[in-house]
Order: structure tokens, then sequence, then C-alpha cells
């Protein structure tokens, strides 16, 4: 005969150290599930044609109307080159190709870890997608640095211009001081 009682509700996730772990995790009352909630992946590109970068204004927050570079979340079962290549499309109906990684941030305070790829435009014709307000080719004279929405984007720029310049392809890390300005960002100087 069953028992005519419902089961008793579920034991809440309590927040507790694993056995062998070295840090606090949330841990299932019940059957003692342990959550890893990890950094989430952030893929993206720094999209050339010819000595124009391809940017997106934001139609989303955080950042709505500023300018970024098309990057996002990478998403379950995606390999990074192929969510850099999404995101591209997504944000600005561009397709690239990419030519190899620029670089990896960490953004700690966020628990993000950002990659971001050199890639080249198979074709200049880009238009906004759901998520973006415009995209523009911008010289480097021409980047709006007072309106650009994140640090890393600043970063990624300077980086690759430092790439381009030099031939030094080798992938560039999060800033030494994440806080402070890339050297001279606005500089009118050739890609």
């Amino acid at each position: 005969m069953s028992d005519p009682r419902p089961p008793p509700p579920p034991k809440p996730f309590i927040r507790a150290t694993p056995a062998g772990d070295d840090r606090e995790r949330l841990i299932c009352g019940d059957c003692g599930f342990v959550l890893y909630d990890n950094p989430k992946l952030v893929v993206g590109s720094v999209a050339r044609w010819g000595d124009k970068i391809l940017m997106c204004r934001r139609a989303i927050e955080p950042r709505k109307g500023f300018w970024t570079l098309p990057a996002g979340y990478l998403e379950l079962h995606e390999s990074t080159q192929a969510g850099a290549e999404r995101e591209a499309w997504e944000e600005a109906r561009a397709k690239i190709a990419i030519e190899g990684l620029l670089a990896i941030y960490d953004i700690t305070r966020l628990s993000q870890v950002q990659l971001i790829y050199r890639a080249r435009l198979l074709d200049p014709n880009v238009s906004p997608g759901p998520e973006s307000i415009d995209v523009a080719l911008f010289g480097w004279d021409q980047i709006p640095w007072d309106d650009i929405a994140f640090p890393s984007v600043r970063w990624a720029l300077a980086h690759e211009k430092e790439a381009q310049a030099g031939g030094d392809l080798a992938p560039r890390f999060t800033p030494a001081d994440p806080g402070a300005p890339p050297a001279d960002p606005a500089a009118p100087q050739g890609l």
C-alpha cells in the first residue's frame, strides 16, 4: 500500500566545502550533488576589412549605445572559433574568417574569460543584427574612443594594432594594470 502523504520537499542547496575541495560550493542537501559554478567564456573578434575594423553599437544593456567588438557568450557544444563567427553574424551580419587568437583576457571581477580572435571580413557589407543599433568599419583614427563600451575592447584594439605593426602574432593577455588605458589609444597611426 502506498503512503498517502506527499514526499517531503527537497532540501535546498547549501554552501559548504565538499570533501577533497578547497572552497565553498553549492551542494544539494538531498543527494550531495556539487554545483561547480565556473567562469563564463566570452568569444569575439577584431574583424578587419583592409585597414578598417568592424565595430558594433550596442542595442542592449549593459552599455547600450556604446561601441564594442562583435563578441558574446559561448554556447554549449560550440567551439570558440565557431562562437566568434556566430557572434559576428548575430551582431553585424558579418561573415568572417578566423586568422588566429589575438588575446585571452581574465575579467575576474565578472568571472569571465574572454577569447578574442584576429579575423578577416569576407565581405564588407555588414548591417546591424538584433543586438546592435549600428555597425561600422572604422579606420584607427575614426574609432569612437570616447564611446567604447568595455575596457577589454580597448585592450583588444591596442593589441591588434601592436600585432599588426610589429608582426608578432603571439596571443596577448590581460594588461598588468587592467584599469590603465592602453598607451595612447587614439594616436592617429596606421594599423
